[in-house]
C-alpha cells in the first residue's frame, strides 16, 4: 500500500509554521517565496496592542522591509550552501569577495550603510538582528542586553527613525500626529491690533 505525503495541515503540526504563501503570478521570476510567519516584522503588524492599534505601522513595517531587502541585496550573510566554482576547486584562491560582487550589491552595500547611518548607533543595532536576520524582540533584547520587554519600544523608535530617513509618509509618531497643539479645547489666543502695545 503506497503511503501518501503527510497533510499540509500535519506538515504545520510539524514544524510549528505556516507554508510559504503562494507567490503572485506577477511577481519577479527566480525570487524564492517568502514565510511571512517568520518575519518578526509581519508578527508585530498582525498583532494589536491595549489600543487596539497594530504594534508597529505601516509605515514601520515597510522601512524594516527596505532595509532587510538592501542586506539581502548587498550579500552580506555568508554562503550557506556548496561552492562549484571552477578557481576555487582548481586549488586557487577564489580571490577578493569584495571586487566579485555585482553592481547591484554594491549599491545595495551603500544604502544598507546609509540607512544605519541615519538611525544613529544607538538605534541601529536592534534593527540589524530583527530586521536583517529574522531574530524575534526576546533574542534581540538578550544580544544587545537590553531589559526585559523593552526592545519593542527601541525597535519602535528605530523603525521611525529609518522610515523618515526613506522618507515614508507616516513615519511620525501617531500620538504626535494627533496633538498639534497644548492649549486647552476652547482657548482662543488674543489678537493684537496694530494700536495695541
Amino acid at each position: 500500500m503506497p503511503k501518501h505525503p503527510p497533510s499540509t495541515r500535519q506538515d504545520q503540526t510539524l514544524t510549528g509554521h505556516r507554508p510559504p504563501r503562494p507567490r503572485d503570478e506577477g511577481g519577479p521570476r527566480g525570487q524564492p517565496a517568502r514565510n511571512d510567519a517568520e518575519s518578526p516584522l509581519a508578527w508585530l503588524r498582525a498583532r494589536r496592542g491595549r489600543t487596539g492599534e497594530a504594534l508597529i505601522s505601516d509605515s514601520q513595517f515597510m522601512a524594516g522591509e527596505r532595509l532587510r531587502r538592501d542586506f539581502e541585496r548587498a550579500h552580506f550573510q555568508g554562503r550557506v550552501t556548496t561552492s562549484w566554482d571552477l578557481s576555487a576547486t582548481a586549488g586557487r584562491s577564489a580571490g577578493n569577495a569584495v571586487a566579485e560582487l555585482s553592481d547591484g550589491a554594491l549599491a545595495a552595500r551603500e544604502r544598507y550603510h546609509r540607512s544605519i547611518a541615519a538611525v544613529g548607533a544607538e538605534l541601529a543595532g536592534i534593527l540589524v538582528p530583527v530586521c536583517c536576520l529574522a531574530a524575534g524582540l526576546e533574542q534581540a533584547e538578550r544580544l544587545l542586553n537590553l531589559p526585559q520587554r523593552s526592545g519593542k519600544a527601541i525597535l519602535g523608535l528605530a523603525l521611525t527613525a529609518l522610515a523618515r530617513h526613506y522618507g515614508i509618509r507616516g513615519a511620525g509618531s501617531q500620538s504626535a500626529a494627533k496633538h498639534r497643539s497644548w492649549g486647552l479645547p476652547d482657548y482662543r489666543p488674543a489678537l493684537l491690533t496694530p494700536g495695541d502695545s
